[in-house]
């Protein structure tokens, strides 16, 4: 194929005198080349198209897939390969969306490309609360295969908060609602949500009657979205994303959970920064939350009940929320749990069967304090010093056969007797002595023989 410049040169050659050959030399062509440029048989920039492999058989798959418009591509291809087609897969499945084969089903169709209305989001009047699940969390988190980051979203201005959670169970529902609603500065009238279980009933999209007490509670109404309208909610979703790419990404494995709550905190408040245009007049992000009238929160957070198990240390310790608490001695190693009624100001220890074993005055959350009660330190100190000796090592040189005592087990497991006299072992065979003395009688009489 020749470009228009080369397009051009040839044929002012040509005019020139110059014959196809020598065109062909001193542009690096084929003559048959220069020859179709010349008469106007091809055009420049245009590469000459052999027939479409894909058009025999296209009558063919625009049928099959109107009798199924969800058939694979794959299995049409195998099916049109089977007919005699011998493009590629690639090939095939670019003709399937040039011609425009498949016919348009409205239910599976995404959003892009489609009509977008525009959502009017008056300034204090929605939140809208999203969990977004992370993937792969540093092993010390201990939360399994996800951690979970609620993040709430004002849909008027856009400012987002969020709030990392050991699981989307409903206490930590509740707690990460109301610590992402104080780090906003306040409510806003309405709450949106997506179908998630512990707000709503998924196939009616009612909500529940927990939800329902902490929505009344607070003051606000709730909102559910339609069913697979995730646009919805397109405010905390471009906020999931932000979080996902410009915070997780980087979160390197030896960060507690502290400090990464500290790195998204760190980031939402960045991007209170970004700029917008209001009726003509450029304003960030920070400016349009401060104007959002926001309604107050209640003193203390809704009373629900948080528990989360732990594993004592070999210090007598627990972990809970930056902090660690102590327990009784004596059970390193065991699975207790910890519960915590939000907005009290105390941690209780239970077992398993819900004995409590210990209940101490919560510290600030991510302060690093260890609260001890005097008790368990003296019990701590006492186990400690029992268990404690300033004897010497054993010596692993030292030559200890069998005791007697072994010595008489041992004889036991073989089947002899247990007492210790060696003579009680021994087994007398009385014709063997018989033999004995019969041969002592008749010695003598052989060598006086002998001596004949």
């Amino acid at each position: 194929m020749l470009t228009r410049e080369e397009d051009v040169d040839a044929h002012a050659l040509r005019r020139q005198g110059w014959t196809i050959s020598a065109i062909a030399r001193h542009l690096g062509r084929d003559r048959k080349t220069i020859r179709a440029y010349l008469n106007g048989e091809r055009v420049p920039g245009y590469r000459r198209q052999s027939p479409d492999a894909f058009v025999p058989f296209l009558d063919y798959c625009r049928q099959r897939l109107a009798d199924d418009p969800h058939l694979w591509a794959s299995t049409l291809f195998d099916e049109v390969a089977a007919l005699g087609y011998a493009g590629a897969y690639s090939t095939f499945t670019r003709a399937l969306r040039r011609y425009q084969v498949r016919p348009h089903c409205e239910p599976c169709k995404t959003s892009t490309g489609r009509d977008v209305a525009v959502i009017a989001h008056p300034p204090g009047e929605e939140i809208q609360f999203d969990w977004l699940e992370l993937p792969d969390p540093p092993e010390e988190w201990a939360v399994g295969g996800h951690a979970h980051l609620l993040v709430g979203a004002l849909a008027h201005s856009g400012r987002w908060r969020a709030v990392l959670a050991e699981s989307e169970d409903f206490p930590h529902l509740v707690h990460a609602l109301d610590q992402v609603m104080r780090k906003l500065g306040g409510t806003a009238r309405r709450w949106r949500f997506d179908r998630m279980a512990t707000v709503c009933y998924p196939s009616s999209g009612q909500v529940t009657a927990a939800f329902a007490g902490v929505a009344k509670y607070y003051g606000a109404g709730v909102d559910i979205c339609p069913p697979r309208r995730g646009n919805r909610k397109g405010v905390v979703e471009k906020a999931n994303h932000s979080a996902a790419q410009r915070w997780w990404r980087t979160v390197p494995d030896h960060l507690t959970v502290e400090q990464a709550q500290s790195g998204v905190d760190k980031l939402a408040l960045r991007m209170d920064e970004r700029r917008r245009r209001v009726d003509g007049s450029k304003v960030t992000v920070a400016e349009l939350a401060a104007g959002e009238p926001l309604l107050d929160l209640p003193v203390r957070p809704f009373p629900a009940e948080l528990e989360v198990e732990r594993t004592i240390s070999p210090q007598s310790l627990v972990s809970f929320r930056g902090n660690y608490y102590s327990v009784p001695p004596g059970m390193p190693g065991a699975q207790i749990r910890l519960v915590h009624r939000l907005g009290e100001d105390h941690l209780h220890i239970v077992t398993a069967g819900r004995a409590v074993i210990a209940q101490h005055r919560r510290a600030v959350d991510g302060a690093g304090q260890t609260v001890r009660d005097a008790g368990h330190v003296i019990a701590l100190e006492r186990t400690v010093l029992a268990a404690f000796t300033d004897r010497a090592p054993c010596k692993t040189k030292v030559r200890r056969p069998p005791s007697e005592a072994a010595l008489a087990e041992a004889e036991r497991l073989r089947g002899g007797t247990a007492a210790g006299n060696p003579a009680e072992r021994v087994v007398i065979d009385l014709s063997h002595y018989a033999a004995v003395a019969d041969r002592l009688r008749t010695a003598p009489n052989s060598d006086e023989e002998n001596a004949d």
